[in-house]
This record gives C-alpha cells, structure tokens and sequence, in this order.
C-alpha cells in the first residue's frame, strides 16, 4: 500500500510548489490564454499549468516505479516526453492540428510498438475475439488518439478536466493496485499491475496538486500540454485494464467482466461527449473540428450554473456512471455498451432541451419587457 501512498505524495508535493513559478514566469512572458468570445474566463490566465503536471508525474514515476519488474517503462516516458513538447508547443506557439496530430501519432505508436499495449480481442462484441495483430496495432492507435482528443476537448472550464481525471485515475489505479496484491493474480501481471497503479496514483497526486490553483477562480490553465499527457496516460490505463482482465476472467475473483464496455463507463464523458459534439456538427453541414459551445460542460454553463457547480454535476453523473456499469458487468459487453450509450444520450438530450427552453424563454422576456 505504500508505494501508491507515497506515489501519489511524491507527485503531489513537487507540482504543489512548482505552479507558483509558472504561473509568475508565465505572467512575466506573456504565456497566458486570452480572454475571448469562446472562453470562459474573464482574465488573462497562463496555461502551462501541464508542465507542473508532467514535473511531478514524471519524478514520481522514476522514483517509485520498480523497473526491473517494468523494463518497457523507458518507451512510456519516450511518449511522456513526446506528448510534452506538443503540448508546450501549441500553448506557447498554436501549432497545426495535422501537426499536432502528426506527434499524437508518433507517441501512440512507441506506446503500441515498443511497450506493447494492444488492444488483442474484441472480446466478444459482433461476434469478435481474436484479432490479427495488424488490426491490433491500427486498433490500438486509433483508441489512443481518440481518448488523446476527447481529453483535450472536454478541458474547458474550471476543474473539470482535472476532477474527471483523477476520478478515473484513482478508478483504474485502485483496481491495478488490488490486483497486483492478490495471491491469485500470476506473477508478471501482478507486477504489470503494480506499475500501473503507480502511473495512475502519481498522476492523481500531481493534478490534485494543480486543482488547488485550478478551482475558480482558477489563477492556471492546464493547457495542452496538460490535456494531451491526460488523454495519453488514461488511454493506457484503458487497454491495459481491458487485457489484463482478459487474462484474469475466470481465475481471480477481482477480474471484471465486461471490461471494454464498464472501460468506456468509466471515461464515458469525454468519449461521450467528443461523439456527440462530433456528430452534431456533421449533421448540420459543419467541420467536426469547427469551434462552438456544444459541449456538455457549456451547456450546464449556459443553463445557468457556475464552473465548479457545472464541475460537481459532471463528476457526479461519471460517478454515477462508474457504479452503473460495475454493477450491470454481468449482462455482457454488448449489451452493457448499449445501456451506456442509450442512457448518456437520453441525459444529454434532456439537458439541451433544457437550455433551449431557458435560452427561447429569455429571448422572449427580452422582446415583451
């Protein structure tokens, strides 16, 4: 258990102390994220509160980990560091998304090729379990990216990105960390196990470490740089909970069935709400990637809740969600994965028929005054 304890303050104490420094060198340069028409901060911010994040993530995983027990570590770090510089980049000089996805790219496939995450079976749903291990490689990266954006895109207003990830951190890091300690899990995936409760429980410590400055009113953005090393350490968190189970499934009582289906549970938000946004626009003629306020989080802000009121309702509804899909894992993948989907639509539905209503309403109040 202390490992993951001190994990979590080892990460945490650095980028505590760290934030301060950039946020007044930030200043001092001229690194802050203006305010605009689609912001929603009133204040010049900075936005490299990710390098904080990366600081502390990266001294407690090279301090805790145990790499004779996870020798393909060096290759996860090769991505970190990857991810980073994108990040820094594009909050400091906005670099091209093809560019930006172009480094995506190259972090998910070190992560693919080199550590060997893959995604191996389909585990049943169409019909699917085995797959050729060419499909597994573009699968995999293709997962990796998708997560890596859906990240980027729900960051944008205070505490949520922060929030949501250490929910679904400290959610994958507690089911490693049990399963590394059990007696009936085989030797090297206990291990693998241990690992990756250690990635999960530094990158909880170190974005607690950055909420203290994030919550309204927040004095840093995460930025990209952030955003992006999120995505990337979740969407391995994801495969390697996925695989792990599949290799668990019959032979240790903390095996999850189901697992694709509760994975996608877990970070049903910004999957969701990417999907979502994503469809939207195509359906009304527009580029997927055009600017608006479609997200889930905007329209609890335009409803007429606070940041952090916004923030508690989101965090909820995943916690809600969590428990959901652990406690139905028995009914199949399939069949779970359709709940999923049916139930986040149903809710996002209501609520922009709400905010319709209450945008119509005040329209109206504004002609007949």
């Amino acid at each position: 258990m202390y490992e993951v304890l001190l994990s979590f303050i080892t990460a945490f104490i650095p980028s505590y102390f760290i934030i301060p420094s950039v946020i007044n060198v930030a200043h001092a340069k001229h690194l802050c994220d203006e305010p605009g028409e689609r912001r929603s901060h009133v204040v010049s911010t900075p936005s490299l509160g990710g390098v904080a994040i990366f600081a502390g993530l990266m001294f407690s995983m090279i301090f805790w980990m145990p790499f004779d027990v996870f020798g393909q570590l060096q290759y996860t770090l090769c991505a970190f560091i990857i991810i980073f510089l994108i990040g820094v980049k594009d909050d400091i000089i906005p670099i091209s998304p093809y560019k930006k996805l172009l480094g995506e790219l190259m972090a998910a496939g070190i992560i693919v090729l080199k550590s060997g995450v893959k995604i191996t079976s389909l585990h049943g749903m169409f019909g699917i379990y085995e797959i050729p291990e060419w499909f597994s490689v573009l699968l995999t990266i293709f997962t990796i990216i998708v997560i890596i954006n859906s990240f980027n895109l729900i960051d944008g207003i205070n505490g949520l990105s922060g929030s949501l990830t250490t929910l679904i951190s400290l959610s994958f890091g507690s089911w490693f960390f049990y399963v590394g300690n059990n007696p009936m899990t085989p030797y090297e995936v206990a291990n693998t196990c241990i690992g990756l409760s250690i990635m999960a429980f530094s990158l909880a410590g170190a974005i607690v470490a950055f909420l203290k400055y994030n919550f309204t009113p927040a004095t840093i953005f995460m930025g990209d740089t952030g955003a992006l090393l999120l995505g990337l350490i979740c969407s391995i968190l994801v495969v390697k909970f996925i695989e792990i189970n599949q290799l668990l499934v019959g032979q240790n009582p903390l095996a999850i069935k189901a697992s694709p289906a509760v994975a996608i549970g877990i970070l049903i938000l910004p999957l969701f709400d990417t999907l979502r946004v994503f469809t939207i626009r195509i359906l009304r003629g527009r580029s997927p990637f055009s600017p608006d306020r479609l997200h889930i989080h905007h329209l609890l802000v335009d409803f007429g809740f606070t940041h952090m009121q916004a923030t508690g309702v989101l965090i909820a509804v995943t916690s809600f969600f969590i428990i959901f899909v652990l406690t139905l894992q028995n009914i199949g993948t399939f069949k779970l994965l359709f709940l999923i989907i049916a139930l986040a639509t149903l809710l996002s539905y209501f609520l922009q028929r709400l905010v319709e209503k209450k945008v119509a309403l005040k329209a109206k109040q504004l002609n007949n005054p």
